[in-house]
């Protein structure tokens, strides 16, 4: 079976770089696995992305260096199992705010006797290999996500949940289950205190911790801090930075041009 490289890359304290999808766009998928990311998420919770958009994004990304991850909508089994199929190697499930919540994702992850996945792995086979399901339940990536004051509180249970890979962390609403307002990079220190004691008592128990950043130079800083995944934003972002920055140089080179007098 084709090994997860993010997982490997892990389990060496080695961390890792990953691109987050928004946009439904089997290209724009392409375009970003080759960009250097070492995995690359299609977002189904906060993308405006359906099922049959993800097939065709996961299948872009197949064909790139870029390990191809979802992010579901909730944690709901039937979602989970579709998006393995469909060739997905890691899941990243939102609120989990509980260890049964997370024994409930991991379960939908992982083939009998370790889970309830059913079996029926379409694209992820082609994707795999044919040994898929001997290695299946061993290489797919179960990530929890902490965004919820009460997951915040079992963080020690929903680590020990046998099968869960690391911790995702939603910055935005961990803020907002705080009772702050949602930002990528917070500056209020009860929320600054929680992420760093999730990253802590993650890498404690021997597991991956993820968080989502602002940008290159925040995800740098969290990998300095601890974290072995790190996703410098989103698709959606960076287009309108770039587009913004382009726009704002052609205004300013024109008005310089014409207050200096230069002609075109």
């Amino acid at each position: 079976m084709r090994p997860n490289c993010l997982k490997e890359m892990c389990q060496r304290q080695e961390a890792a770089v990953n691109g987050w999808l928004g946009i439904p766009s089997s290209y724009a998928a392409e375009v970003m696995g080759y960009q250097g990311f070492d995995a690359v998420t299609v977002d189904m919770q906060h993308g405006m992305i359906g099922f049959d958009q993800a097939i065709a994004m996961l299948q872009a990304l197949s064909a790139t260096p870029a390990l191809p991850l979802a992010r579901v909508s909730c944690n709901h089994p039937a979602l989970v199992m579709q998006l393995l199929d469909a060739g997905a190697y890691g899941i990243i499930c939102p609120m989990i705010s509980s260890a049964l919540e997370a024994e409930f994702f991991v379960s939908a992850c992982r083939y009998p006797p370790q889970g309830t996945r059913s079996f029926g792995p379409a694209r992820g086979m082609l994707y795999g290999g044919p040994d898929y399901f001997q290695g299946a339940n061993q290489a797919i990536l179960t990530l929890a996500m902490i965004e919820t004051r009460a997951g915040l509180d079992a963080l020690d249970a929903i680590l020990a949940v046998e099968g869960l890979d690391g911790i995702f962390i939603g910055p935005n609403d961990l803020a907002l289950a705080l009772g702050k307002a949602p930002s990528s990079e917070p500056d209020d220190e009860e929320v600054r205190q929680a992420i760093a004691h999730i990253c802590e008592r993650t890498r404690a128990s021997g597991k991956i911790p993820g968080i989502f950043c602002s940008s290159g130079e925040a995800a740098a800083q969290r990998m300095a801090e601890g974290f072995l995944l790190v996703t410098p934003g989103h698709d959606v972002g960076m287009l309108s930075q770039a587009a913004r920055h382009a726009v704002q140089a052609a205004r300013s080179q024109s008005a310089s041009r014409q207050g200096s007098g230069v002609g075109y």
